[in-house]
């Protein structure tokens, strides 16, 4: 699903703003059922975990209880179409099911605008294995040397490492797209990404993986992007397109907006909380210290969100003001 559903207007305080605040002169909204929690879709990854609850901590400071519910991101729509989920604040247009796309056109699902993360997915590997496949960043460089990255389970092709099964499969779809010699193999979850890099990293060992930033584990294991083709929409269309005309996805990933959604009845239910859940923004250069104070650190989500948040009233604050007061 590669199509732009309108979205509800927002402004911000400038190009690093973090979490931006409505435009001046708007009126404040109800809060609504605000003796009713919330319901916020939690997902596999730190990132998105960092965003929710900076979403979460700026409704509760709005007068909102909140609940964190455990969802699976590739599934979930159906649950916040029907109310079971209230919203999401970090889905990836590169990677979302077409069940998405159904329930915004059912009408179950409103998207609530861009959350303002400057985000890239691809094919990727740490630095170092660019001197044991000479040619990368091309791709073409990987027809080459597939064997170097073959293991017992994947012989005679190469591994790639993939997203967890429940994210889809981007890079097995590259796989037949480009008919490369390797076969991908699903990561248990991002943390198994994580460990993945980490252990070519020290050990100095061929790593190809699917992976995405923001994330800590870029500059923490210097990981770069295979160069693919420029993803276009016939890419994923037609396999006349590009240069396997038996195959699509033949391409680098779609051009990646990070944005959020709700059950459409929210705006409803609990206005305010949609203006605020509209209006807040997230920056890399904020949520990306974080992901590694939570993943490299060992502090909590709860800790880290609540002492970003407590350092940087000037960054949310105004958001939850411009829409209750």
């Amino acid at each position: 699903m590669k199509k732009t559903i309108k979205t509800m207007p927002w402004t911000c305080l400038g190009a690093v703003s973090v979490l931006a605040m409505a435009a001046g002169g708007v009126q404040a909204a109800e809060l609504g059922a605000a003796d009713e929690p919330i319901k916020l879709a939690v997902n596999e990854w730190t990132g998105q975990h960092v965003t929710t609850h900076i979403a979460g901590e700026m409704l509760k400071a709005a007068g909102y209880k909140v609940d964190y519910v455990t969802a699976g991101y590739m599934n979930m729509y159906q649950a916040m179409s029907d109310g079971e989920i209230d919203a999401a604040v970090e889905i990836w247009s590169s990677n979302v099911s077409d069940d998405y796309a159904k329930h915004v056109e059912s009408g179950g699902i409103t998207e609530l605008g861009d959350l303002g993360l400057e985000a890239k997915e691809g094919i990727a590997y740490p630095a170092h294995v660019a001197e044991i496949c000479p040619g990368l960043p091309a791709w073409e460089a990987l027809k080459d040397c597939a064997g170097q990255f073959a293991t017992a389970e994947t012989l005679p092709a190469g591994r790639l490492v993939d997203y967890p099964a429940d994210w889809g499969t981007p890079g097995a779809e590259r796989v037949k797209g480009f008919d490369l010699p390797f076969k991908a193999v699903p990561a248990g979850s991002e943390g198994a990404l994580v460990t993945e890099l980490r252990a070519a990293t020290e050990k100095k060992s061929p790593l190809l993986i699917t992976f995405w930033q923001p994330h800590w584990a870029m500059s923490a294991y210097d990981v770069k992007f295979v160069d693919l083709p420029v993803g276009e929409e016939a890419c994923f269309e037609d396999p006349s397109w590009g240069s396997n005309p038996d195959a699509t996805h033949d391409c680098d990933f779609a051009p990646t907006r990070v944005f959020k959604a709700a059950w459409s009845g929210m705006a409803d239910k609990w206005p305010a909380a949609a203006e605020i859940l509209t209006n807040m923004e997230l920056s890399v250069e904020d949520q990306q210290p974080m992901m590694g104070k939570i993943d490299v650190d060992g502090q909590s989500v709860e800790e880290t969100v609540a002492t970003w948040m407590d350092a940087n009233k000037d960054k949310w604050m105004p958001v939850v003001e411009a829409a209750t007061k």
